[in-house]
This record gives structure tokens, C-alpha cells and sequence, in this order.
């Protein structure tokens, strides 16, 4: 058996065909919970009263700060929306609020590094035609029993834009991920029609380039998928996924890698940083 990132020409003609792909069994069990039990140990320490940064796909215009910004280079957390009473306290533990934490596990905490920057994700990356790609940006997701949140269907091209455009995301089910507990929904071939729309930064702030299509939830499949799966997303696919109404979580960590070798990052994208990433040489 090759190295389990190594996509197989079936693999790679269905990804192209319905710009998704599931793998299942791509991180053992031992690996799950490594990530699990590190990300417990993050939140243990993580100071609540620190911040009330809240994370939402529908309202991240009026909500983004300077918290949100400058978390491309830092392991920060992010609240959920329906998280804090009318008095402003949290309803329950941080444990059990807390949406994302972002954007730079990957870089910055040796037990998601390892996972980000392993063979496997590499020579994945590598079968899918990059040269030079790095991993911008990493999250850990939470969706919360009862609480977690909705996230409107959305490209991931519109946020990390390279021109050309490049974004592949990764997203690894930490937990069985179902329709019950708030699993990716996508429109299988979404992804041929482009880019749709762009999420721009500027001097008023951050917003989109035009108002959003509608889609027909009929044309939405779910991705039921196993912990362990990892789903690879073109970055032009239509995805989404509901709250979380059940008692059970859906954690899972997902990455975006985006190509350097001939493909620039857009000045205009939200994602500004100090210092470049290094990029994941591929063979």
C-alpha cells in the first residue's frame, strides 16, 4: 500500500468531476485523538474574559475586529453566535461555546504542525498538480451540541484568492460527521461554473464584491462522513453546513493550502501577513 495522501486516477477523475472527494480512514484513531486531546489542553488555558470575538458566516462584516485579523498569525478562539445570554455572560462552560479557534494551528502548536505538514498531506497536494503549495490557514471546528452555528454556502476561492486561483481545502472529521449533528453539504460539479463572488478587504473593512446568488438547497448533497475521513473541497466548490440542533459535537480540522508557483495572493483578500509561509515541497 503507497502513502495514503497519493490520489489514484479514479480518485482524481471523480474529485475533477464533482469537485469533492472523500478519503476515508486518511488519520488513525491515535492521530484523532492526539489532535483532540491537544486542542482540549488549548482551551483549558484560554482565558475567556480576554475576548468575546464571535464567529459567524452570515454577519462576519459587522463582526470582524482586529481580534479576527490578527489571528492569521496566532492560535485564537472564536465564540459561537447563540454562545452569550442577554447579559452578556457566556450561557455555558468555554468548552462548550467556542466555534473555531484559528488560523495558525498549523504553524504554531507541534501537535497540529505534525499532522499539516506530514508526507501524506504533501503528497496529496503533490496529486493534485501543485508545485509549491503552502497551508494558509488551519481551524480547528467545533460545531457545538444545541449551538453550533450555520455556515452559509460559500466557495473558498472567494477568501484565499490567488491569481489564478488556487485554494484546495482539507477537512478532516475529527468526529463521525452526519446529517444530524451538522455535516458538509455541497453541489457536486458547483465548481466548474467559478467564482461567484469575492471577499474583499479595504479601507471600510472587510465585505463581499457583489450580493450573494441563490441556490436551490434540492441541488445540496450531504457528506456523511466517519472520523478519520478527510474531504479534499476545490476551492470553487458550493458547500455549506447547518447547525448543530442534536447533543452530539462535530469536531474537525480543516486546512487551506494555496499554490505559490505562478499563482499570487491577492492584496485584496482579508488574510494579511507579516511573515510568508513556508511552503510544503512536493515532489
Amino acid at each position: 500500500m503507497g502513502i495514503v495522501g497519493n490520489l489514484n486516477p479514479e480518485q482524481l477523475q471523480s474529485f475533477h468531476s464533482q469537485g469533492y472527494l472523500v478519503i476515508e480512514s486518511f488519520s488513525s484513531p491515535e492521530e484523532l485523538e492526539s489532535m483532540i486531546k491537544r486542542m482540549g489542553h488549548l482551551l483549558d488555558g484560554f482565558d475567556c474574559s480576554s475576548t468575546a470575538s464571535v464567529f459567524s458566516s452570515k454577519n462576519q462584516k459587522q463582526l470582524t475586529d482586529d481580534h479576527f485579523y490578527d489571528s492569521v498569525e496566532r492560535i485564537s478562539f472564536f465564540f459561537e453566535e447563540k454562545a452569550f445570554g442577554d447579559d452578556g455572560n457566556l450561557k455555558q462552560s468555554k468548552q462548550l461555546s467556542i466555534n473555531k479557534v484559528g488560523h495558525a494551528l498549523h504553524e504554531i502548536d507541534p501537535v497540529f504542525t505534525k499532522f499539516s505538514r506530514s508526507e501524506k498531506i504533501s503528497s496529496l497536494l503533490s496529486s493534485l498538480g501543485y508545485k509549491r503549495p503552502v497551508i494558509i490557514q488551519s481551524m480547528y471546528i467545533f460545531k457545538q451540541p444545541g449551538i453550533g452555528g450555520e455556515v452559509v454556502p460559500h466557495q473558498d476561492n472567494s477568501f484565499l484568492y490567488t491569481e489564478p486561483a488556487s485554494c484546495t481545502g482539507l477537512w478532516l472529521a475529527l468526529e463521525d460527521a452526519t446529517i444530524t449533528n451538522g455535516c458538509l453539504w455541497a453541489i457536486p460539479g458547483s465548481h466548474k461554473n467559478g467564482l461567484v463572488r469575492r471577499f474583499i478587504r479595504d479601507e471600510d473593512g472587510v465585505h463581499f464584491d457583489r450580493p450573494s446568488p441563490s441556490f436551490d438547497h434540492k441541488d445540496f448533497v450531504p457528506i456523511e462522513v466517519k472520523a478519520g475521513s478527510l474531504v479534499v473541497l476545490h476551492g470553487d466548490l458550493i458547500h455549506q453546513s447547518f447547525e448543530n440542533q442534536s447533543s452530539k459535537s462535530r469536531h474537525a480540522f480543516s486546512l487551506h493550502a494555496v499554490e505559490t508557483d505562478g499563482c499570487v495572493w491577492a492584496l485584496e483578500n482579508w488574510m494579511r501577513r507579516k511573515v510568508e509561509p513556508e511552503p510544503l515541497y512536493v515532489s
